[in-house]
């Protein structure tokens, strides 16, 4: 039976049709809103991040300026009682070696101003890098773009963790393998891990940590893995995709690595958990690098 021997039908035919096309273009629309709300919200999460730290860093350029100022003043301080007790040795009234004992106090105040000169660089380095937008092309770590293969089957022996990490990884655009490689190193995948720092759970949240990223339970995976993998996605964006430094700061805090010049820092332990943990990830021939799309600071170490 074709539908122009029955008008009926044809008309019938056609409203389904029509009202079909409605429902779907409004499940599209709704879609598209859904789709808009959470890239403002990506957008809004990165921006705050980026608020929060520019602000913390400026707080802390100023109290070293006003350090500054204090070591500066004792220089000045220093050096007008040196020129007066050379007065003295002149006149004979002190002896050479008290006379440049006041030298050495001045190099000493002198080299604590030089100090927080530096840091004061480093944080005016660490603002400046914070306020500048990543380029597309930065937001992936060149080592990882160039594999290419796919991921190495993996599981933590639960399937619970297991499924996740991976729910955490696509809704934070986090590498779940990335993720899996941190939960590894840092806990063995024992939810009830607990260092002699106060880390705690899968991916060791350090009690500030937890508390910034909603953690009410850190031995609860679905509180902690979604704790931590906020914590590498700020990072991601914070370093921009560096996996080096996002390890460096996961472990050591991300002060530390501002502090040392965007490097690693030179704590044996630190450096020992980049390096394993690099190696292990960099060995996974994917072409979906950590950085994924990564959106949105704890200065807690925990050595």
């Amino acid at each position: 039976m074709k539908p122009r021997d029955h008008p009926q039908v044809f008309a019938f035919i056609l409203l389904l049709a029509t009202v079909g096309s409605g429902q779907a273009q409004r499940m599209l629309n709704r879609s598209d809103g859904q789709l808009q709300t959470k890239q403002v919200q990506q957008v809004d999460s990165i921006k705050d991040f980026r608020e929060d730290f520019i602000k913390a860093s400026e707080d802390y350029k100023a109290s070293l300026q006003k350090l500054l100022a204090l070591y500066e003043n004792e220089v000045t301080k220093l050096t007008e009682h040196s020129a007066k007790r050379k007065e003295l040795y002149l006149y004979g009234l002190i002896s050479r070696q008290e006379f440049e004992a006041t030298a050495g106090d001045i190099v000493e105040a002198q080299l604590k101003v030089d100090e927080v000169r530096k840091q004061i660089a480093t944080a005016e380095i660490a603002i400046a890098e914070a306020r500048r937008q990543p380029q597309p092309d930065e937001l992936r770590n060149a080592e990882m773009a160039a594999l290419s293969q796919t991921a190495p089957a993996w599981t933590t022996g639960n399937a619970r963790i297991d499924a996740l990490i991976r729910l955490n990884g696509a809704r934070y655009g986090v590498d779940p393998y990335f993720i899996y490689c941190v939960i590894q190193q840092e806990s063995g995948f024992s939810s009830t891990a607990l260092s002699v720092k106060g880390a705690q759970g899968l991916m060791q949240l350090m009690p500030g940590t937890a508390a910034r990223y909603g953690v009410i339970n850190a031995n609860d995976p679905v509180q902690n893995i979604m704790g931590g993998t906020r914590y590498l996605k700020d990072l991601l964006q914070l370093f921009h995709g560096r996996i080096d430094l996002v390890l460096a700061g996961y472990n050591a805090g991300e002060g530390a690595v501002i502090r040392y010049g965007q490097t690693i820092p030179p704590y044996k332990e630190t450096q020992d958990y980049v390096r394993l943990i690099s190696n292990r990830y960099l060995r996974k021939p994917s072409p979906e690098p950590a950085t994924g799309r990564p959106t949105g600071t704890s200065t807690e170490y925990k050595r």
